[in-house]
Parts: C-alpha cells; sequence; structure tokens
C-alpha cells in the first residue's frame, strides 16, 4: 500500500514510500539533502518496518530533536496504528 508523510523540523517536506506485507519499499523523499536521503530509501528496501523503525528512530540532525530517518520511522509508526 502506498503511503505519503510530511515530516516535521526537517529540511525534507514530503515522504513517498509503500509497504507491502510488512517490508519497506520504494522510499522516496521530497526536498532535503538528496544524496543522503537515497542513499536512506536504498538501505531501507526490502526491510521490515519493525527493523526499519528500531534503527532509524531517535536519529538527531544537527542541534535538532529529530532528522529525516527519524520522521521516517514515525511515518512508518503512524503506518502500522493506522493498518
Amino acid at each position: 500500500m502506498h503511503h505519503v508523510y510530511y515530516p516535521k523540523g526537517v529540511c525534507s517536506t514530503k515522504i513517498d514510500f509503500d509497504v507491502e506485507g510488512g517490508v519497506v519499499h520504494n522510499v522516496v523523499y521530497t526536498n532535503g539533502c538528496n544524496g543522503n536521503l537515497q542513499a536512506l530509501g536504498r538501505l531501507v528496501e526490502g526491510m521490515t518496518v519493525e527493523e526499519a523503525i528500531r534503527r532509524l528512530r531517535g536519529i538527531h540532525c544537527g542541534g535538532k530533536s529529530t532528522s529525516c530517518g527519524d520522521q521516517f520511522a514515525r511515518a512508518l509508526e503512524s503506518t502500522v496504528k493506522g493498518e
């Protein structure tokens, strides 16, 4: 199922992703650090939702209390609660 999440407190403005059978696919960020976010999307491709949340939740960026990775973990958490 395709999902869209609008992150807060980071440079990226939108995260598109799919979750099929509890597995993450096709993560695409809009805006933010393009190279790093492409790499993040490729790294979580095929990972279970639970594992991606475990690895990304709580990462901070600079002086911010969140990051694009943390925001993706929050998006996945919202997805799990909504399904």
